[in-house]
């Protein structure tokens, strides 16, 4: 089949599909999130007055263009292939990610999100599909986010990157400190907004940025 010959059934063209619908989705206030049943993927913006994330707040000033983590929510390993309308998935993850930011340094009146609650097969593409394109901070820079609490005796581990430049959460705390410090984090931060801005135009061809 030559390469212009658009199958509207490829599986990039699909992704495709899944990743648009998330960006059509209108944004809501991430720690007002009303309760609701799926699984899904998401996109967090930012748009508070944290230094190192300056060009990106001015982006997302009058309307969240510029996510700062993308994430999913599948079901669990023993319900994986239920259907997408089942369990509270999604919204327990953004629910986390609100008191992950509620116990740091940052103000979580300035976040917002667009979710998509989707078949659990697309998922994980439609993630990578948009992680590729906006190459969003929290991902690729700042490790640790959506880290979980490891539990009691599991604390040897070295404390999140993203802990070290906005602390609070206690069980962080408790991991191993880092050589790397807040000041060294920020500069990571402002370079990789400075060389990876977002895209003119989100709905661009996703086909050059396929995941492997």
């Amino acid at each position: 089949m030559p390469d212009d010959v658009y199958n509207p059934l490829d599986r990039i063209n699909l992704g495709k599909s899944v990743a648009e619908a998330a960006l059509d989705r209108a944004p809501a206030s991430l720690g007002e999130i009303e309760q609701f049943e799926g699984v899904g993927i998401y996109l967090i913006y930012y748009a508070g007055d944290c230094a190192p994330y300056r060009l990106m707040s001015a982006r997302n000033a009058e309307k969240p263009v510029w996510p700062i983590y993308i994430g999913k929510a599948v079901p669990s390993g023993a319900r994986k292939g239920m259907s997408a309308s089942t369990g509270r998935q999604l919204w327990n993850r953004l629910r986390e990610h609100a008191d992950s930011i509620r116990a740091s340094d940052l103000d979580i009146d300035n976040f917002q999100c667009r979710y998509l609650i989707v078949d659990d097969i697309w998922i994980p593409l439609a993630e990578s599909l948009l992680i590729a394109r906006f190459k969003p901070v929290w991902n690729l820079v700042l490790d640790g986010f959506g880290n979980h609490d490891p539990g009691s005796g599991r604390y040897t581990g070295l404390r999140p990157l993203w802990d070290v430049l906005h602390p609070g959460r206690a069980w962080a705390e408790k991991c191993a400190a880092r050589t790397e410090t807040a000041e060294e984090l920020a500069r990571r931060i402002e370079e990789h907004l400075s060389q990876n801005p977002p895209p003119a135009d989100p709905r661009m061809d996703f086909a050059s940025h396929s995941p492997e």
